[in-house]
């Protein structure tokens, strides 16, 4: 493994973007959101995805200068059109209004509409919190999730996110994570190196469970949690596809293909001034957090996270980077 600085990651990162089509604004946004996963350990959301940005971008299967429209239809409804843009500029166009309408009447939903694949909700929901406020998201993919007793795929890995304000403007905890047993990027991961995968994690085309991970490829992904896990990501699905007028999984293209339809995928996030309905909220959170972390061993997720300078990046995929330059 070959060390980078994420200063290098991210202005490598938006030069391959700009040279593609992108234009310097956009290029900044995406660029920043791969130096965060990078620099949190989320590689499959970071330079894994610059690749086919770069692609996209050139065959026009995304927009990289497209202005995304905001619609505030009602007071608590904040609407993004992303036109088949990067999420990361669809959704810097709308937070300004989002976060308004959350101070002003205590709660906002706010969608994302036919953008690109926003790889991690969990930067979006993140962004939220640092403002003060609570923020739970979700979105789809193209579906690699059979429901429990079939075999044809019809979710996607269906991720959601949540985001809570520690009242400093940081943090207090924070998780993101696919309502399948496993993020998709690990399993194409696994299949590029010829590695096994966990039982567990997917069943062949015939539906048996399997460790083969090209087979998974060709089968299904199964949910996190059996049944739980398959009515959360049924409700990922219906808030980031039914409700913002996007694609369901079963209708999106696959994400990393150079060349096709846009991903025309939504995101869905209910934005919470915690203020608004209690003035203790800090203090509980604080008395919950004292009894989680007073265990040894024991803490809240993501909380405390401070990105290094440098990461390790497998030469071969740093390479690939700096050729798109």
């Amino acid at each position: 493994m070959t060390l980078i600085t994420l200063d290098e990651i991210e202005i490598t990162t938006k030069e391959a973007l700009i040279k593609h089509g992108a234009s310097e604004g956009i290029a900044s946004l995406v660029a920043h959101a791969v130096r965060t996963a990078e620099g949190n350990g989320n590689r499959i959301c970071g330079l894994y995805y610059v690749e086919s940005y770069c692609l996209q971008l050139a065959s026009g299967r995304v927009d990289g200068v497209v202005k995304p429209t905001i619609n505030v239809d009602r007071p608590g409804t904040v609407r993004v059109d992303g036109h088949f843009g990067f999420a990361q500029s669809a959704f810097a166009a709308g937070f300004a209004a989002a976060l308004e309408a959350a101070r002003n009447n205590g709660v906002c939903a706010y969608s994302i509409e036919h953008s690109q694949t926003c790889t991690s909700l969990g930067y979006f929901t993140e962004q939220f919190a640092q403002s003060g406020m609570l923020a739970i998201g979700a979105t789809n993919a193209s579906a690699v999730v059979a429901p429990p007793g079939g075999t044809t795929p019809v979710l996607g890995t269906n991720p959601i996110a949540m985001a809570v304000p520690d009242g400093q403007g940081g943090v207090a905890f924070q998780f993101d994570f696919s309502t399948s047993a496993i993020a998709m990027g690990k399993i194409t991961m696994a299949a590029a190196a010829g590695e096994p995968i966990p039982l567990g994690w997917a069943v062949d085309a015939n539906g048996e469970p399997t460790t083969d991970a090209k087979a998974a490829l060709e089968g299904s992904m199964l949910s996190a949690g059996g049944y739980k896990g398959y009515g959360f990501g049924l409700m990922a699905e219906l808030l980031a596809g039914a409700l913002t007028g996007s694609r369901l999984s079963v209708e999106v293209p696959p994400l990393k293909a150079p060349e096709g339809p846009p991903h025309d995928l939504g995101q869905f996030y209910f934005v919470i001034d915690p203020v608004a309905y209690d003035q203790n909220f800090l203090q509980r959170l604080k008395e919950l957090a004292d009894a989680i972390e007073s265990q040894p061993g024991a803490r809240l997720p993501g909380s405390n996270r401070v990105a290094p300078n440098e990461v390790e990046v497998d030469p071969a995929l740093w390479d690939l980077i700096t050729k798109l330059v």
